[in-house]
């Protein structure tokens, strides 16, 4: 398990952690009370024995000692135990451990032996007994810690899962609460109906614009359609009509796909789009306006896949890319690409302003770049189709200079 993989696992690390310390501490401290307690009884005993066995002793009394005891005096002691000074000594003798209290009374030097092995298996005993408590309470907090890290975990992912999912219709949860889960609903909800009614008003402010300007434009196009055919023979008004009739159909295209960004994207059709047959069509169309430029255009169809879309958004989204890259090219080639669920548009041109590519790539803005820093509406459509089909857009520079952009698409068929 790793630290900090989720809150859920770093609530148990900590609680089982916790624990751990707190083993390791709370058995430090009863071991150095088992050993401190077993020398205290032990050095009693030695004492009391002494006390009891050396007047026996001198007054020529049998002296009688219980099992793991032994007393001896002077010359009896032996011969391990005579160099020991007095006082309490722990040692080992022949692979035994004996605790050997050296005395001295009237009749002379005496020694206690105490046989340690009743206290080797009673510290045994104590030591197994705290160890099993030890892994008893390791086990205990870390079921413990699930349970708490599922009680504060749980409201945190129901409230993001239905932040997540939620519909217009639908209320976020423990908005009832009166503990700290309820004031993050509360202020969750409140945020996400100002979001919800700002996207409304976006959505429907566009649609009504662009409503509004399709009728002024059809009537443009139907005049230009007329000075068009009425100027034949007249080449400065024929081609100043045909300029106004294209730039009027530019628009009218664009305030299409303005009303269809309006719309849910659950709300329209999506047929089925060959991305090559798009990038051929409006390679072509394009190249009509190039003219006179010394700009090559062409295009190239390694793998072609399809998107669930409408054309209108993918034509536009692909010949923004184009018509932007031929006209900041003076001179050099623009070319289309078709991968694997990648279109990708390189120009030789002086390539793309900071600002614009901040745009293009939500970054923040210096103040001094605010505005529309020469990128018209072209590439700022291109960023809401491909946010609106769940695609995205990458701006990098070109090696050698100029700019490539590549739309990458989610979803192949």
């Amino acid at each position: 398990m790793k630290w900090g993989r989720t809150l859920h696992q770093r609530i148990v690390v900590a609680y089982f952690l916790l624990a751990f310390c707190a083993s390791i501490f709370f058995f430090g401290l009863a071991a150095v009370a088992v050993e401190g307690i077993e020398v205290y009884l032990v050095d009693k005993r030695l004492e009391s024995v002494a006390a009891w066995a050396s007047p026996r002793h001198a007054a020529n009394l049998p002296v009688e000692m219980p099992a793991g005891l032994s007393f001896y005096h002077d010359e009896a002691i032996p011969q391990s135990l005579r160099h020991l000074p007095p006082g309490v000594h722990a040692i080992t003798v022949d692979g035994t451990e004996l605790q050997v209290m050296i005395g001295r009374d009237a009749s002379g030097k005496f020694a206690v032996v105490d046989h340690m092995s009743e206290y080797d298996q009673i510290e045994l005993v104590v030591y197994s007994t705290i160890a099993a408590g030890l892994l008893g309470f390791l086990l205990l907090s870390y079921f413990a810690g699930r349970y708490v890290a599922r009680s504060i975990v749980t409201p945190i992912t129901m409230l993001a899962t239905a932040v997540r999912d939620r519909g217009m219709q639908h209320q976020l949860p423990l908005l009832d609460n009166d503990d700290e889960m309820g004031d993050l609903a509360r202020a969750f909800s409140k945020r996400t109906d100002e979001l919800e009614r700002a996207f409304n008003r976006e959505r429907f402010f566009t649609g009504d614009v662009s409503h509004e300007l399709r009728t002024p434009l059809t009537v443009i196009m139907g005049a230009a359609e007329i000075i068009h055919v009425q100027v034949q023979g007249q080449p400065v008004l024929q081609a100043a009509s045909e300029r106004i009739l294209r730039t009027a159909a530019e628009a009218a295209e664009c305030v299409t796909v303005l009303l269809l960004l309006a719309r849910a994207p659950e709300s329209i059709d999506a047929p089925e789009n060959s991305i090559a047959r798009i990038v051929q069509d409006e390679v072509e169309r394009n190249r009509l306006l190039v003219g006179s430029k010394p700009v090559s255009l062409g295009f190239i169809i390694e793998a072609d896949f399809t998107v669930f879309a409408r054309r209108e958004l993918l034509a536009t989204a692909i010949g923004n890319l184009i018509r932007n890259a031929w006209q900041y090219t003076e001179e050099g080639s623009v070319l289309v690409r078709v991968c694997k669920h990648v279109v990708i548009v390189e120009d030789t041109g002086p390539g793309i302003p900071a600002s614009v590519r901040a745009r293009l790539q939500n970054e923040p803005l210096q103040p001094l770049q605010v505005g529309s820093a020469g990128s018209g509406l072209g590439l700022a459509l291109v960023t809401r189709i491909c946010e609106y089909l769940g695609a995205s857009l990458k701006v990098t520079s070109r090696p050698g200079g100029g700019t490539r952009l590549a739309i990458e698409f989610l979803t192949e068929s």
